[in-house]
């Protein structure tokens, strides 16, 4: 019924049974399908959408528009019953400057890089699936990756959107001063209703929502109510940037860039235990790495076990790959598997100064005793890099009758919290006799655990939101975050409540009902998430 009444309606639509079948799922633990999945072609068509739903949701209060990117989002952000609106088209970068771009959502990552390095431009806030993602995604999630530690979150860059909002216009969304937001809030359309409802939410709260800021470098988790407003810039752009697609459809960002470091290079630092781990940290920061990353010893064992995975993601043969990852067999084999790799990353404008900060952070590390290794090229670091990231997709396709299952993947905390919380992590995922790989963001604190489980089997189904509790509970005793860079979406939306307390979750949902009074964008995140219990009962993804 509603494919047919989209007919009229300028776009792409399908709603054949395979297309729906892809369209259920991410890369998340959940399977919903939609009704319909349709591609505009320009944001003429997400005019029209919008229009359209916002028509007819009286008589439907089921109908809803979910943006999707690249569909890579481990979440179910991107997931629906009602109408997924696929922004492939949306492919275009319609500018690249001196030190910015302007491009469109359904850009993937991959491609947006390859032509602003033309310039030796980059967008530094790349998640993991770099290969994978859209830049409508990392808008969406405030993604960051390996170079936050250096450069910040994507919330840092983004400097200006296009968004069309629930009266079906598109605006440009920036940052305004006093003098244009007093104009602004006097105007009488939706879009000055919003500003002028915003800014009044805001300023009356102004203490508690500064109070509520998480105290960790990065966090995706609600809405980023607190950067909007500091007294002399209004910028609604940092209410977006990790809303999921909940207060309106970005159709265009501008993105600030920086440039591409010329030359980089790591130390690889192997521990045997966590007790100099802060230490580390501390002699590593000195020196301003721009990445400093970890895994631990069921990710490197992983590697080692499966290290053929890597043949197409490095692009080398058989017997080139054996001899690269001989090191590390024999690194096992005399001092044992160690249970966390580090890897400090120095990205500098000369070759001599990556050795230089090389073979000093070496120096500095010599009392902890600790084994260490040198990849001082790009080149060098690549297997390093590659274990790294493909960690989660080695789970995914070569551990068999088990299924990766996210739903404690992004957690962040204080680092010199890290040798408390490290090991009282450990006890709750050993207890539930998980079989798991942690790696992440040693320097930011920012942790990804990916459990493997065997979906088929409820009384595994039944330890998710029992170790959920147990993981969220533990990550805000000590101040931190439940998600840093992949966001809420339906796996941690009832938790934000608890992380926040009932005032600012209050706010968020007061947001949520000035953006969208009739609950058109992305229904079920953010502001009203359902609990896991239910939604693993209801919308687990099938084998």
């Amino acid at each position: 019924m509603i494919a047919e009444e989209l007919k009229k309606i300028a776009g792409e639509i399908a709603n054949d049974a395979e297309t729906l079948e892809k369209y259920s799922r991410d890369a998340s633990l959940f399977e919903i399908k939609p009704e319909v999945v349709v591609f505009p072609k320009d944001a003429e068509d997400v005019k029209k959408l919008v229009a359209f739903v916002g028509k007819n949701k009286k008589k439907n209060k089921n109908l809803s528009l979910t943006p999707r990117a690249g569909g890579s989002d481990m979440t179910g952000g991107p997931l629906t019953e009602s109408i997924v609106v696929d922004f492939k088209h949306f492919d275009r970068i319609k500018a690249i400057g001196d030190d910015y771009a302007v491009a469109e959502p359904g850009v993937f990552y991959r491609d947006f890089e390859r032509e602003t390095l033309k310039k030796n431009l980059i967008l530094p806030t790349y998640p993991a699936s770099r290969e994978m993602c859209a830049l409508g995604g990392m808008v969406a999630n405030n993604a960051a990756g390996e170079k936050t530690l250096k450069y910040g979150k994507t919330i840092d860059y983004v400097e200006e959107i296009k968004t069309v909002l629930a009266d079906g216009k598109e605006y440009l969304i920036k940052p305004l001063n006093q003098k244009e937001l007093a104009k602004k809030i006097k105007g009488k359309g939706f879009e000055n209703k919003v500003y002028r409802e915003i800014f009044r939410l805001i300023k009356r709260n102004y203490e508690i929502i500064r109070k509520a800021k998480p105290s960790v470098s990065k966090n995706s988790a609600g809405l980023n109510l607190w950067d909007v407003w500091d007294g002399k810039t209004f910028d609604l752009v940092k209410l977006f940037v990790g809303s999921q697609g909940t207060l309106g459809l970005i159709t265009e960002a501008k993105l600030r860039l920086v440039p591409a470091g010329k030359y980089s290079g790591l130390l690889v630092i192997f521990m045997k235990d966590m007790a100099a781990l802060p230490e580390v940290i501390n002699k590593t920061l000195k020196l301003k790495p721009a990445s400093f990353e970890s895994f631990d010893d069921h990710t490197f064992g992983l590697a080692l076990k499966f290290f053929t995975g890597f043949l197409k993601v490095m692009g080398v043969n058989i017997v080139s790959l054996g001899l690269q990852f001989l090191p590390e067999f024999f690194h096992v084999l005399i001092n044992g598997m160690p249970k966390m790799v580090l890897l400090a990353e120095f990205e500098e404008e000369s070759q001599e100064e990556v050795n230089r900060k090389i073979r000093e952070l070496k120096r500095a590390l010599k009392p902890f005793e600790l084994s260490t290794k040198s990849a001082p090229t790009a080149e060098s670091s690549k297997k390093y890099w590659v274990m790294r990231r493909e960690s989660f997709n080695l789970l995914r396709h070569k551990v068999k009758g088990l299924k990766t299952a996210p739903f404690i993947d992004d957690v962040i905390v204080r680092p010199e919290h890290l040798p408390e919380f490290l090991p009282k992590l450990y006890e709750i995922l050993d207890r539930y006799k998980f079989l798991y790989t942690v790696a992440g963001h040693v320097g930011d604190g920012n942790f990804h655990i990916i459990p493997l489980m065997d979906f088929n089997d409820q009384k595994q189904v039944d330890l998710i939101p029992k170790a959920a509790d147990e993981v969220y509970d533990l990550v805000l005793r000590y101040g931190g975050s439940i998600t840093a860079e992949h966001n809420d979406g339906l796996i941690r939306g009832a938790y934000l409540k608890k992380m926040y307390g009932s005032k600012i979750f209050a706010l968020f949902r007061k947001v949520k009902k000035i953006f969208d009074p009739q609950d058109i964008f992305n229904p079920g995140k953010k502001s009203e998430a359902a609990n896991l219990k239910t939604l693993l009962y209801k919308n687990l993804r099938k084998q």
